[in-house]
């Protein structure tokens, strides 16, 4: 019975993963600018520009100016939330076709695990990659969220792995 337990908590903590990405994703493909527009501002690093000056000059040649180069980045942000996206899907799947005695329970860990893997790479990436660019000093609300997704997926392992 405990077993069976913790194969549902577990699905249903990659599923709410699951949901919350695939809101973002439908977004970003729906509704570009809503994204697009921070993706943008922190590869610019347009806010610290015009916030911070002296601080901007030190790292200025960080900043990518390049409409094309941006647009093709957010589109790789994109398609990487897709992958994730079906990834942690198939997860899902997998976990409850464990819990209804179709698939070996390991294996359905496993293809959870990739899942949230790569849910957990996406927001430790942004927070890589917002360093890089400087985002803590004008986005850091972004910044918060990413360590707080970052934070969930790793729970989310934990989940999976431990039990």
């Amino acid at each position: 019975m405990l077993e069976m337990m913790v194969l549902v908590a577990q699905c249903a903590a990659v599923f709410f993963l699951a949901a919350w990405l695939s809101t973002g994703f439908i977004e970003n493909v729906l509704h570009p600018d809503l994204n697009e527009t921070f993706t943008t501002q922190v590869l610019t690093m347009e806010r610290m520009r015009e916030e911070y000056p002296e601080a901007y000059e030190v790292v200025a040649y960080r900043s990518i100016e390049n409409p094309a180069m941006q647009k093709f980045l957010f589109k790789l942000i994109v398609c990487w939330e897709g992958i994730a996206t079906l990834t942690l899907w198939a997860g899902v799947v997998s976990l409850v076709l464990a819990i209804i005695g179709v698939v070996d329970p390991s294996s359905a860990r496993a293809i959870g695990v990739l899942g949230v893997l790569l849910f957990t790479a996406t927001w430790a990436g942004f927070l890589i990659v917002g360093n890089w660019f400087c985002y803590w000093f004008c986005h850091e609300g972004a910044q918060n969220t990413h360590y707080q997704m970052t934070l969930w997926g790793l729970a989310t392992i934990l989940l999976l792995i431990v039990f």
